[in-house]
């Protein structure tokens, strides 16, 4: 009877530790990268669809599609204002508008090339990103930055979701 009940307990103990180990996280990331003879920021944003698509769902109140062979142009259009409202850049103080050049997908990440144009010189990235916070509090947007010969970061948290590079 003994040797029936300890093998059961381990298995127990087993599956009740793995369950609580299967985690999802929350994780984006934006490389923003200077292009002085384009006078031009360049942007790359890494983002998992599935969360991009609920957080626009609970935005827009609309199912949408964004990265899968279902997308259509409405949900295209509701990414664009998406990134437009919570993902905002200020370079040397003055706000800029971003535009969506092209995406593509990568396994269930979203790839978006987004640029800014008219950009002579960068002394200060203000950097805003709220992506998906509305709906995953514990979302972390990583910024990766590369101007005037420096690579510099940022972790934007729902808790600290605005920063500063130099």
């Amino acid at each position: 009877m003994k040797r029936i009940k300890i093998p059961f307990l381990i298995l127990f103990v087993a599956v009740s530790l793995m369950s609580f180990g299967v985690h999802k996280f929350y994780t984006a990331i934006y490389q923003i990268e200077f292009a002085p003879k384009k006078k031009m920021l360049q942007i790359t944003a890494r983002i998992f669809y599935d969360d991009l698509n609920e957080a626009l769902e609970a935005k827009y109140h609309k199912k949408t599609f964004v990265g899968t062979e279902k997308e259509t142009a409405e949900d295209v259009v509701l990414l664009k204002k998406y990134l437009s409202e919570k993902f905002l850049i200020k370079v040397n103080g003055q706000a800029k508008a971003m535009d969506l050049h092209s995406k593509e997908v990568e396994d269930n990440v979203l790839i978006c090339y987004l640029t800014i144009k008219g950009i002579s010189k960068v002394k200060t990235l203000d950097v805003e990103n709220s992506i998906i916070m509305e709906k995953h509090s514990e979302q972390q947007n990583i910024i990766q930055a590369n101007f005037n010969g420096q690579k510099q970061s940022l972790l934007l948290t729902s808790d600290n979701f605005k920063g500063m590079l130099k």
